[in-house]
């Protein structure tokens, strides 16, 4: 007798409309805002107007069809798996197209240098291949700051909705302290970004203001409170912050701190909870690096150059908060400062802000973590049979979380490795090769040495390089494991 057994249901196709419709609306919306620099360029008489009429057609012609091509794809809300690939997908798409003005405009970019300055504004790292900044057309200027600012409120946005929500690297544990987002994620981003909109939007009116009242110009108060608040670093000049007042170095310094803090705070405090603000142990611990490492630095340069004066105390003031922002700001070239700062200032910049802010890097949160499950085990070695668990902000820390953290540690630095080792094939130096892994995978900003450190740019990299540096940005803002389940069999199985 011949038994007929039921046919097995095919495993069900993954669905790229979702994807492709809020990737298209995205592209669209930056198609958009290429007008405003064209309107500057316009109002100043400037022929580079039309780069960017060109380029605001082309984009919002691609992105509008592809959001009508995927519209009938729409639900209610988006799964695991095509969350994590719109995460991506996003910071890959937008820096393609505003990659375009660079493209057709007066800098004349190869493809590469052209992605690499889109990428790095995007991303907020900051690094540029662009030289003779004082002469670019103010459209030109002003694309690469909305660019970072464009990136800025975004990495926010994912830091606090989406991070959270897919277990990135221990982001999970601000989960239920900030906002329930599960099952809701793109409603709720919309709420979201609503409220944190508005705060950015002050911040970047009121550092706009201080540097107008500091004696910038209204352009440039404009384009560097932009990539102030977004901890991103593009300046208008080739020697950066060089170019201005001493009390404009202050005002940067202060608002690079308030931009690398949670932003859910300001978002309590704007509904007028105060506590959260003072009493977050994220924080404290933020602000405590930065106070010991200004006074390191400084006491540095006391002894070894008998350095004792204003200029000193503004120099290591702003370098120091500028490159554990990750905002990548110079004001001085501090590989003149010595062996012992260079050191130093590589490692300020792995630790970076704080968690759902406009900062960089590995972020505090997680080293609090490591030190306290550190600090748990230590005492259970001690203590065998005590009950020692890790803990933040008083509460105990889940396995689930700790184990997050420790595999965001192991793969953040392997990965650094890993492009490092790359970047040395490629030709470039020890000091290069090293230093560039890290500003790139920690949206850092200058490397070290003196090809892309502070006094130089990465313009004389070979395109390998260039590609390599890159993917190293895209993954490193995107907390790297959003990018690499991308590459595992287990997420197209869903």
């Amino acid at each position: 007798m011949t038994v007929v057994r039921p046919l097995s249901k095919p495993a069900p196709m993954f669905d790229f409309r979702p994807v492709g419709y809020v990737i298209g609306l995205l592209v669209a919306a930056l198609g958009v805002t290429m007008l405003l620099p064209m309107g500057f360029d316009l109002a100043a008489g400037n022929g580079e107007w039309q780069t960017f009429l060109k380029s605001a057609v082309l984009t919002t012609f691609i992105g509008g069809l592809m959001a009508l091509a995927c519209v009938n794809g729409v639900g209610e809300g988006l799964s695991i798996q095509q969350t994590f690939l719109l995460t991506t997908g996003v910071w890959l798409a937008l820096p393609i197209f505003g990659a375009l003005p660079f493209i057709f405009g007066a800098t004349n970019a190869s493809v590469v240098d052209a992605f690499f300055e889109a990428m790095s504004g995007l991303t907020t790292t900051g690094s540029t291949v662009l030289t003779g900044l004082d002469i670019l057309p103010q459209g030109l200027l002003l694309w690469r700051g909305m660019m970072q600012w464009f990136g800025g409120i975004g990495i926010i946005v994912v830091a606090m909705v989406f991070l959270p929500e897919l277990r990135i690297g221990g982001m999970q544990i601000f989960r239920t302290e900030s906002f329930d987002t599960m099952g809701k994620i793109l409603p709720r981003a919309t709420e979201i970004a609503s409220r944190i909109s508005v705060i950015y939007l002050g911040l970047t009116g009121a550092c706009m203001l201080a540097y107008l009242s500091l004696g910038m110009n209204r352009f440039d108060a404009l384009v560097h409170a932009m990539t102030t608040i977004a901890t991103g670093g593009f300046a208008n000049y080739d020697n950066s912050f060089a170019a201005f007042s001493p009390g404009s170095h202050y005002a940067a310094s202060l608002f690079m701190l308030l931009a690398a803090l949670p932003f859910v705070r300001y978002v309590q405090l704007l509904a007028g909870t105060a506590k959260p603000l003072f009493r977050d142990t994220q924080i404290h611990a933020f602000l405590s690096v930065v106070l010991i490492l200004i006074t390191v630095m400084l006491g540095w340069r006391l002894i070894r150059d008998d350095i004792a004066t204003e200029s000193a105390f503004r120099e290591v003031l702003f370098n120091v908060v500028s490159v554990i922002s990750g905002t990548g700001y110079a004001s001085d070239n501090y590989m003149l400062w010595g062996t012992f700062p260079v050191v130093l200032f590589f490692f300020v910049g792995l630790i970076g802000g704080c968690a759902g802010s406009t900062a960089c890097s590995v972020k505090v949160f997680r080293y609090q973590i490591l030190f306290s499950a550190i600090k748990a085990q230590i005492q259970r070695i001690h203590s065998p049979h005590g009950m020692f668990s890790p803990r933040y902000e008083g509460r105990k820390v889940s396995e689930d979380v700790v184990g997050s953290v420790m595999a965001f540690f192991i793969l953040f630095f392997l990965t650094m490795g890993v492009f490092a080792v790359l970047l040395g094939l490629t030709g470039l130096s020890f000091i290069t090769s090293v230093s560039g892994a890290a500003t790139a995978i920690g949206n850092i900003g200058p490397g070290l040495g003196s090809e892309i450190g502070p006094a130089g740019n990465f313009a004389g990299l070979n395109n390998t390089a260039k590609w390599l540096l890159c993917a190293a940005m895209l993954i490193g803002r995107l907390e790297l494991l959003a990018v690499f389940v991308l590459f595992t069999r287990q997420f197209w199985r869903g």
